[in-house]
C-alpha cells in the first residue's frame, strides 16, 4: 500500500478546493456528511473523476486509455508512485480537457496520498469499486460515438460501470461508518445501483444535445427504433415530435431509478440526518432536472434544463426540513414527480 504523504498541501483543504471544479452538486452535498466520512467520500469522488478524465479524453486511443487506467489502479495498489502516475497523465491532457480536471490530475499525488491515510477497510472499498469502474470503462470506448448504444441493456451496463458502482461504494462506506446502517446492508445493496444510475441517466438526458455536438451519443438505438426514430438522423431541431416518445421512455426509466434511490435513502436510520441529507439533495436536484427536461421538449443544451441556483436552494431547504419524516419525503417526491412519464421498472442487468 502506498505510504501516506507527510508534506504538501492540507489534504482536506485541497479536496475542498478541487471538488467545486469537477462537480457543483457534490461540492455542495459532500460537506453535509458527518466527519470523517465526508473526507472519504470526497476522496472517492475525486478518484472517480480522475478515471473519468482518462475515459473522456478524445485524444487517447483505446490501448492508451487501458494503459493509463491500469497505471492508475497500480498507483492505488501502491506498486507505482502517485507522482509517477500524475507525471505520466498530466502532459497528455490538452485544451479539450477542462482546466479543473487538469488541475485535479496535477494534484493526483496528493489526492492519492489522502487515500493512503484512510483505514484498511476504507482503502479496500475505494480500490475495489474504482477498479470496477476502470476495468469497465474501456468496454464502451467508441460505442457511444455518433449513432448511440445498441440497446437498453448496454446503456444499463454503461450506467452501472460509471455510476451504479458508485452507489455500491457509498453503501459499503456507510456500513463501515455505522454498525446500525450495516444491519440494513442487504436491503440497501439491492437498491444501491439505482442511486448512482438514476443520477447518471439524468445527466445523459440533460447533456444529450451537447454530447451530440461533440460526436457522441449514449442513447439506446432499440428504444428509439421501437417508436420509429432512427438515431442515425439524430438532430436537435428536425423531427423532435418523433424523438419525444423515445425520450419519454428514458425519462420513465430514470424516474423509476430515482424512486428506488428514495427507497434506498429511507433505509438509512432516521437519526443519520447528515447522510440522508446528502442522498436527498442529489435525488431532489436530479428529479427537478427531469421535470425541466420533460417540460422543455425543444431544449437544445444542458444549460437549457439545468436547475437554477434559486430552485436548487429551495429543493435543498425542503429536503432539510423533511429529512427524518419518511411519509413527508414520499409525498414531496410524488408531488415533484407529477406529470413525469409513467414509471418503468429498469432492467436487472448490470
Amino acid at each position: 500500500m502506498v505510504a501516506p504523504l507527510h508534506t504538501g498541501p492540507d489534504p482536506a483543504a485541497l479536496q475542498a478546493r478541487l471538488l467545486p471544479g469537477v462537480s457543483r452538486s457534490f461540492a455542495l452535498a459532500i460537506p453535509q456528511l458527518p466527519k470523517p466520512l465526508d473526507q472519504v467520500v470526497a476522496n472517492a469522488y475525486l478518484l472517480c473523476r480522475i478515471a473519468d478524465t482518462i475515459e473522456d479524453h478524445p485524444g487517447l486511443d483505446l490501448p492508451a486509455k487501458r494503459t493509463l487506467l491500469d497505471l492508475f489502479l497500480a498507483t492505488l495498489d501502491g506498486t507505482v508512485p502517485a507522482a509517477q502516475f500524475a507525471a505520466t497523465l498530466h502532459p497528455l491532457l490538452g485544451e479539450t480537457t477542462p482546466p479543473a480536471e487538469r488541475d485535479l490530475v496535477a494534484e493526483a499525488e496528493h489526492v492519492i496520498g489522502m487515500t493512503a491515510s484512510f483505514t484498511t477497510r476504507q482503502r479496500e472499498i475505494l480500490r475495489q469499486h474504482v477498479g470496477i469502474m476502470c476495468r469497465g470503462m474501456p468496454e464502451f470506448q467508441g460505442r457511444g460515438q455518433q449513432h448511440g448504444l445498441p440497446d437498453l441493456a448496454t446503456l444499463d451496463r454503461y450506467c452501472y460501470v460509471v455510476a451504479g458502482v458508485v452507489g455500491e461504494m457509498l453503501t459499503e462506506l456507510y456500513c463501515d461508518y455505522s454498525p446500525e446502517i450495516a444491519t440494513r446492508h442487504a436491503d440497501m445493496a439491492a437498491l444501491a445501483r439505482s442511486f448512482g444510475q438514476g443520477l447518471q441517466m439524468t445527466n445523459i438526458l440533460k447533456d444529450l444535445w451537447d454530447d451530440h455536438r461533440l460526436g457522441t451519443c449514449w442513447l439506446p438505438r432499440d428504444v428509439f427504433a421501437a417508436v420509429g426514430y432512427d438515431l442515425d438522423r439524430l438532430d436537435p431541431v428536425e423531427n423532435r415530435a418523433a424523438f419525444k416518445p423515445g425520450l419519454d421512455r428514458l425519462l420513465g426509466i430514470t424516474h423509476r431509478h430515482l424512486r428506488d434511490a428514495l427507497d434506498y435513502t429511507l433505509l438509512l436510520p432516521r437519526q443519520e440526518i447528515a447522510i440522508r441529507r446528502f442522498c436527498l439533495w442529489s435525488i431532489g436536484l436530479a428529479l427537478f432536472t427531469l421535470r425541466r427536461i420533460h417540460a422543455s421538449p425543444e431544449y437544445a443544451s444542458g444549460e437549457d434544463v439545468k436547475v437554477k441556483r434559486a430552485i436548487a436552494r429551495r429543493v435543498m431547504a425542503a429536503c432539510n426540513l423533511a429529512t427524518s419524516n419518511d411519509a413527508l419525503l414520499r409525498l414531496m417526491f410524488s408531488y415533484a414527480a407529477r406529470g413525469l412519464p409513467a414509471v418503468i421498472k429498469p432492467s436487472s442487468g448490470q
